[in-house]
């Protein structure tokens, strides 16, 4: 591989590098967007129900003993 070559092979990743980094971007600011204009208090509703749900899963019970 002579140096041109290599400056050339080095050019074009950098190219793809900014290319994904827009992507990125891109898909970063739409969801952002989303997030802002997403009905909060619904999904307040709905998040400490399913909060709620996995905590009964995943937490153990504690089984109180009744005092003899």
């Amino acid at each position: 591989m002579t140096i041109e070559e290599y400056r050339e092979k080095k050019l074009q990743l950098e190219e793809q590098k900014v290319k994904h980094l827009e992507k990125l971007a891109t898909s970063v600011d739409i969801l952002t967007l989303w997030f802002e204009e997403v009905d909060k208090e619904d999904w307040d509703n709905r998040l400490q129900f399913y909060l709620n749900e996995f905590h009964k899963a995943i937490v153990p019970t504690v089984v109180e003993e009744e005092d003899e």
